[in-house]
């Protein structure tokens, strides 16, 4: 039997009194799965994420972390915020650490764990990601693709039982998102718990357990990758699905 990790209930979040980013969002996790977030530009998909990861706070309704509620008033709200990752589109990497002392400093610093622990995990870490000799230069030295897999695995070094993707491959070029959604491809064979944000539609089809198609804050279908890529219910997503689709001239 599954186990539910993440629940949200009627989740409403506003930025203006009469502007609701996110209306009546009931959304369920389990531990292993996969869920997939697509939807046009400005719907409402990475303000959900930001949510989850308790970075903005919700208007009403309900976070529940493994059965229990989460708030951003939370006094351990960042004990929480370590075993739900983030990784966000802008890489948010230090430019004057090394990619060494990037993956370091949050183990060491916030979970006080050792140093020479740290240290060897974080090297098994670049060695996944083909990134072992990148370990003393800096992050303007690296390409795009190289800066989001440091990123990636930046996260993976807390141990957070979910990971958060925010449109992670949307700065880059196509060959650099290759070589990225390759690392999340294999963290979900190794049954990490993820919720991606994406507009790869191909990516989203292939890693997915479930694909949630959000429009105008709220979510309009929800439904396997299969079925929802190729018989979407609603007119909604037909029209979003479709404009992926291009004749050739």
């Amino acid at each position: 039997m599954s186990e539910e990790i993440l629940k949200v209930e009627s989740l409403v979040k506003s930025y203006e009194k009469d502007q609701k980013v996110l209306h009546n969002i009931s959304f369920s996790l389990q531990r292993g799965e996969v869920v997939v977030i697509v939807g046009p530009s400005g719907c409402g998909k990475s303000t959900f994420l930001r949510c989850l990861n308790l970075l903005e706070p919700i208007d009403s309704g309900n976070i529940l972390f493994k059965g229990h509620p989460i708030n951003i008033k939370d006094k351990n709200v960042h004990e929480t915020r370590q075993q739900i990752g983030m990784v966000f589109q802008s890489y948010e990497l230090f430019p004057n650490k090394t990619i060494l002392g990037n993956l370091e400093l949050a183990p060491l610093k916030v979970q006080k764990r050792g140093k020479q622990e740290v240290e060897e995990e974080a090297l098994k870490l670049l060695e996944r990601v083909n990134l072992t000799e990148k370990r003393d230069v800096y992050p303007r030295q690296l390409s795009g693709g190289q800066k989001q897999r440091v990123a990636i695995i930046r996260a993976l070094i807390m141990h957070p039982e979910i990971l958060l993707l925010d449109e992670i491959t949307a700065a880059l070029d196509p060959e650099m998102v290759r070589e990225v959604l390759q690392v999340v491809l294999q963290l979900a064979k190794d049954g990490m718990t993820m919720v991606i944000v994406t507009h790869e539609m191909e990516f989203a089809r292939a890693v997915a357990d479930q694909v949630v198609f959000i429009d105008q804050g709220g979510i309009v279908e929800e439904a396997e990758p299969k079925d929802f890529f190729e018989k979407p219910k609603t007119e909604r997503a037909k029209q979003f699905l479709d404009t992926f689709h291009y004749e050739t001239v």
